[in-house]
């Protein structure tokens, strides 16, 4: 099976390759650096998981691969405070389209002024806070804020899994 994943952070690439070897062995790859469409930090679940169905519909157009995923993490505003979420799209070349998403985690104040106030990413603000580069391509804001016990690729093999149950339950007649 030929997939495309619209999106090089290898982050982003692991959990969808991790997931996926399980089910399938003959498993090829292909990952695309692609314009997400959306704000490069996303807020709110509806532009958060319109970045990831832009992602997967355009690693689908990019490739013949049968599904093309697209992975997006941004922020949302809740009564609590702010909250991490992320979201994955799963195209298939028959025309079906699964989502799955959650991850929402929430941040502490400072981080959340640095992104809704300055206007910064979450990952830029984390490495910051944490003193460290690179955040998002590593454990991530997850990582960092539960000190290991989940991390940010952990959380997109959630949200991977979660996508893919449509297509492990749909009648595909």
């Amino acid at each position: 099976m030929k997939i495309a994943i619209g999106s090089t952070n290898p982050t982003k690439t692991r959990a969808v390759e991790n997931t996926l070897r399980v089910l399938y062995a003959d498993l090829e790859i292909v990952t695309l650096d692609v314009f997400s469409g959306v704000a490069a930090q996303p807020i709110g679940d509806p532009e958060t998981r319109r970045g990831a169905a832009n992602r997967a519909r355009a690693a689908l157009e990019l490739t013949n691969a049968e599904w093309g995923f697209g992975l997006e993490g941004g922020i949302i505003e809740t009564e609590f405070g702010v909250m991490t979420n992320a979201w994955c799209v799963i195209m298939a070349r028959d025309g079906r389209v699964s989502v799955g998403g959650s991850a929402n985690m929430l941040l502490p104040q400072t981080i959340a002024q640095r992104v809704l106030r300055d206007g910064r990413e979450l990952g830029e603000a984390m490495d910051e806070y944490a003193q460290t580069q690179d955040v998002k391509r590593g454990q991530g804001a997850i990582g960092i804020l539960t000190r290991g016990l989940l991390n940010r690729q952990g959380a997109y093999e959630y949200i991977v899994k979660l996508a893919l149950a449509r297509f492990m339950w749909e009648d595909k007649t």
